[in-house]
């Protein structure tokens, strides 16, 4: 398995640029590793859809820092090694938490405005896992927003800095594993818009996001298929921990597979929500000392088993000891989404389930963000750092964006001047033989999808897995044999891939640990 280059292409014929460095990706970790990087070095950010359309800004809950007088670095430490079940990388860790604050601080002072107490200090609150308040956050639920909101007019301010949206990267160029660029195709409908484009560079930054849509249901937009992960697969880069899949424990119930899934952010429990099953008990205390507040891999398998005990399709989340005006301003987005589907939180309670969020593996970085392919670098979702371990720490998907992101960004500065570019021909002729408008591509997405949902998530077991993985062989020979001309097929592709590789890695893992959890 797999293709090197999803599509014939010769690098000679195509026309190109060049940027000292390419940032493939719009979110947190992408943008803030942009802002740092020196002014005298050309950067390409290159957004597959508008610059706003990624995981971090739909972040609700916000920012985990020690930042309060109450809290220290090294609390913040154990409850990440907790959450992650023993499986963190200690030193990743150490980085994490000792360096929050004054990212935090560089946020500040571009212009993030997070909320604050009457004092002038920041709020914060408190989500699964952590054992103390240390969750900052902004515009009450909105805190992903507020930050790539000021970290896009931060980049913009940039005269080194080109942010190029709707272009989609098809593939990591490589010369003796080495990165020299990327082929791009143009991610619009309109035919003459969509040749082939190269953007050559010294060094490559991938913070691509997740891989939300391999699976049915999931928090993720649209947009996060996975790719960044997919090409730096098939470049040869190593990839780690690809077991390891988070789901959010209270995801808004969508009674139709057209509606979509919202998060119910973790903050709700953080202060005092209360998850009660079908007939309105609260269990959470026979799950976990924690009760709402254990790890998110607990809940999740909490409100797994009470679906499965009271045979119904959801739980709920009680927070209506609160009053409206409260829940309005602490709360604004959830209120508002509850509230077109005719819930009132202050009243009702919130029907939730459990649905795909966040990926803890990816591709394998050391403590500088660099990979097992000379210049390409990697941060935020698409990256495993080490920092999550088995299962993240609420909030600190942001923060990793952030501070491994920045390191990045350092480690290029310091290095970048013995990188020349490499300008040589590649030229890829694994011909596909058959055309893609014989095949309906929707119902092989929907399939991996489906796939997914029922042999690779909360629970599993080998037999299953097994069975899936060979399922997914077949689509994976299928789709290499035909010609992937199209963004939505390439993007089929890249699920596909990244499909078969969860699966392979939770079957070779025979022990439950955090988020992979075997029931054989």
């Amino acid at each position: 398995m797999s293709l090197r280059y999803l599509i014939n292409f010769d690098s000679g014929a195509i026309q190109y640029e060049k940027f000292d460095v390419i940032i493939i990706g719009s979110g947190i970790a992408g943008l803030y590793s942009a802002i740092h990087l020196h002014d005298d070095l050309s950067v390409c950010i290159i957004s597959k859809e508008s610059i706003g359309e990624n995981n971090s800004y739909l972040a609700q809950g916000g920012i985990a820092a020690a930042v309060t007088e109450e809290d220290q670095p090294e609390y913040h430490f154990d409850d990440t090694i907790k959450a992650g079940a023993g499986h963190c990388d200690e030193a990743a860790v150490k980085v994490l938490v000792n360096e929050a604050p004054v990212d935090i601080q560089t946020l500040c002072n571009i212009g993030t405005r997070f909320d604050r107490n009457p004092d002038g200090t920041l709020t914060t609150t408190r989500e699964g896992g952590h054992g103390r308040f240390r969750v900052i956050h902004a515009l009450g639920d909105a805190t992903g927003k507020e930050v790539i909101d000021s970290l896009i007019s931060e980049c913009k301010k940039r005269t080194n800095i080109k942010i190029i949206e709707n272009c989609f990267a098809v593939d990591i160029l490589t010369i003796n594993n080495k990165c020299t660029g990327i082929l791009v195709k143009n991610n619009t409908n309109i035919p003459e818009e969509s040749q082939l484009k190269i953007y050559h560079s010294r060094k490559i930054i991938c913070a691509s996001g997740g891989i939300g849509q391999v699976y049915k249901n999931t928090t993720n937009t649209e947009v996060i298929t996975g790719d960044g992960i997919a090409m730096a697969f098939r470049a040869g880069a190593q990839l780690t921990d690809m077991e390891f899949v988070q789901f959010h424990p209270t995801a808004f119930y969508k009674k139709a597979d057209n509606e979509n899934s919202f998060l119910i952010s973790e903050a709700l429990r953080g202060e005092g929500g209360i998850l009660r099953n079908i007939n309105g008990e609260p269990f959470m205390s026979r799950y976990h000392e924690m009760g709402e507040i254990a790890p998110r891999d607990i809940v999740s398998r909490a409100i797994f088993s009470e679906i499965k005990k009271t045979n119904s399709e959801f739980v709920y989340l009680d927070i209506t000891h609160k009053d409206s005006e409260h829940l309005r301003n602490r709360f604004p987005t959830i209120y508002n989404r509850c509230l077109k589907a005719d819930i009132d939180i202050s009243k009702d309670y919130i029907p939730v389930v459990p649905v795909q969020h966040y990926f803890m593996g990816g591709i394998k970085t050391d403590l500088w963000g660099r990979t097992s392919i000379e210049g390409l670098y990697a941060c935020g979702e698409a990256a495993c750092t080490g920092v999550h371990g088995a299962n993240r720490l609420a909030s600190n998907s942001l923060l990793e964006g952030l501070i491994f992101g920045r390191r990045c960004a350092e480690d290029i500065n310091s290095s970048i001047s013995e990188s020349s570019f490499d300008e040589n021909i590649i030229i890829n002729t694994a011909a596909q033989i058959s055309q893609a408008a014989d095949i309906d591509i929707v119902s092989i997405r929907n399939e991996i999808k489906q796939i997914m949902n029922d042999y690779a998530g909360i629970e599993r077991n080998e037999a299953d897995m097994k069975n899936a993985a060979q399922r997914l062989e077949s689509i994976i020979r299928l789709l290499e044999s035909i010609e992937l001309g199209t963004v939505y097929v390439m993007e089929t592709i890249n699920i596909a891939y990244i499909a078969a590789l969860i699966l392979k890695s939770a079957i070779n893992r025979k022990q439950s640990i955090g988020s992979h959890y075997r029931t054989d």
